[in-house]
């Protein structure tokens, strides 16, 4: 049988576009959870929150999708902000299944609230016009909208990477992960600092919606669909960890996008294989830290 490089290079690049997606979903809640320990399950529901508030900025209007996307995060960093302080403080002190009780009721409050505002239908949004011709690779056309969305990815990996690594803030919050206490006692203003960790993380996971609507249609049943992805990626990654994320999705991406040329009707349980051989192996995730254990 003859290897057709193109074909080849186009599936390749399909699971780099669909590991992009679940990098700009999971990389919110791992960074969410080594910052606050707390698992955010109405995180799926920001995700599809932002693909509908997309559609709504510019009006179904593909020419509106950069602004409307810059619109989208402000937003998502409002919403973010306001979640952490009006909801999540208040039970940061107690049990931990008070946390996903709470974060569950509101991924069906948003659930409930995108079907009344905006309905129960699909929306769909098209690329822009200057994006929407294919570009020809080794013969084999493909969606230049998928380039976009993969530059997108490696681009918010590498600000974020420098964002923890290279500023005051990020120091902060890498400490806040080890000892909140010491920092408190350093005179670092945690409660503000953990809110825009929240805040950050929640418009990382509206972007995603967003720059997810051109490449498919959105419903509000998406969200716990995307809850799921995410927590799947960020347990093969490991949790708190960017480049984890990042290598999750990529490894998810192109399971998912050869794993529908080997064997179709079984695609989606070469993920959950994945994620099992890596609960058995390293069960904080291939570049996750293994818990520290204090005496």
């Amino acid at each position: 049988m003859e290897l057709d490089l193109g074909f080849f290079v186009q599936q390749f690049l399909t699971g780099l576009a669909t590991a992009s997606t679940l990098f700009l979903l999971a990389v919110g809640l791992s960074l969410i959870f080594g910052a606050l320990g707390i698992v955010n399950f109405a995180h799926g529901s920001f995700y599809m929150l932002g693909a509908y508030l997309l559609y709504w900025v510019a009006r179904g209007d593909p020419e509106g999708l950069w602004w409307g996307m810059a619109v989208v995060v402000a937003i998502g960093l409002v919403l973010g902000a306001l979640v952490e302080r009006i909801f999540l403080r208040p039970v940061y002190p107690r049990p931990e299944h008070h946390q996903i009780l709470l974060t569950y009721a509101l991924l069906l409050v948003i659930e409930d609230g995108v079907k009344i505002l905006f309905g129960s239908a699909y929306k769909s949004l098209g690329p822009p016009s200057a994006l929407a011709m294919p570009v020809w690779i080794l013969g084999a056309p493909f969606p230049a909208y998928y380039l976009v969305q993969i530059l997108l990815a490696a681009a918010v990996a590498v600000l974020l990477w420098l964002f923890l690594k290279r500023t005051r803030v990020g120091l902060w919050i890498r400490a806040v992960t080890q000892d909140r206490e010491m920092l408190e006692a350093l005179g670092v203003p945690v409660p503000r600092l953990l809110t825009g960790v929240f805040a950050l993380g929640i418009a990382l996971a509206v972007l995603g919606g967003a720059a997810t609507l051109p490449m498919q249609t959105v419903s509000p049943g998406v969200a716990v669909e995307a809850v799921i992805s995410a927590f799947i990626v960020v347990v093969v990654g490991g949790l708190g960890s960017i480049w984890g994320s990042l290598l999750g999705a990529f490894l998810i991406g192109e399971i998912q996008a050869f794993g529908v040329m080997i064997w179709p009707e079984f695609s989606i349980a070469f993920v959950y294989l994945l994620m099992a051989v890596v609960l058995l192996v390293r069960p904080w995730g291939l570049l996750g830290r293994p818990p520290v254990v204090r005496t």
